[in-house]
């Protein structure tokens, strides 16, 4: 799978400034390592430094265009650097490459409800979850773009779907306390919220949201 978190995964620590520095210096004597090229355009991601990422998938790319790797994540890149028309070309190159592939059909999707294309978003998205109907992230991403424009009833259903197939996913349950919370469906929202604590959320943590379930005026 070719997804990865990286504001997850973002750290200014040592260790990534000394791969990278490690990267920089075998590249000096194999500046044709696609392979190192790819590590070092890796580290840049993970810290958040996407315009130097992008540079080194685009060298990558000039040698080899049918790179997937380098095509997914300078598209995740341009994306961040609010190239979304690079972007989009990037995940639709990467399709010609690899119809159907999940990961590149979910980036375009939400790259398009990013980049205000709401109806290609909407049928990105929709396409998605039936072909991959098991897929709990498919369902939650159609519940946020659906959140996203006040489709509450619909959202809430969908990160239903989401939780059923991965229940111990904390982000989900918390989106749809706060859907349920919007629908003044306030009895629904305690009980996700109750369910995060039994998962090991700090009943503190989630002060914010039981005031407002239980309908009182946050201090």
């Amino acid at each position: 799978m070719l997804w990865l978190p990286f504001e997850a995964m973002a750290q200014t620590s040592n260790p990534l400034r000394d791969s990278l520095k490690v990267a920089s210096e075998r590249l000096s004597y194999y500046p044709d390592s696609i392979d190192l090229r790819l590590r070092k355009a890796s580290w840049y991601m993970q810290l958040e430094e996407w315009q130097s990422a992008k540079n080194e998938y685009d060298i990558v790319l000039r040698h080899n265009p049918a790179n997937v790797a380098a095509l997914y994540y300078r598209a995740y890149a341009n994306e961040r650097l609010g190239r979304y028309k690079f972007a989009r070309l990037d995940y639709q190159n990467l399709l010609v490459l690899v119809p159907g592939n999940f990961e590149a059909r979910l980036g375009l999707a939400l790259l398009n409800e990013k980049d205000k294309h709401f109806t290609e978003a909407l049928d990105g998205i929709n396409q998605l979850v039936d072909v991959y109907p098991d897929s709990a992230v498919a369902w939650a991403a159609r519940a946020g773009m659906e959140n996203g424009r006040g489709m509450l009833e619909l959202a809430e259903y969908d990160y239903g779907k989401a939780i059923g197939l991965s229940p111990n996913n904390n982000d989900f349950i918390l989106s749809r306390a706060d859907i349920r919370i919007k629908l003044g469906k306030f009895q629904d929202a305690i009980q996700d919220l109750d369910r995060l604590v039994r998962l090991g959320t700090p009943r503190a943590a989630l002060k914010e949201w039981y005031a407002k379930a239980l309908g009182k005026k946050k201090k």
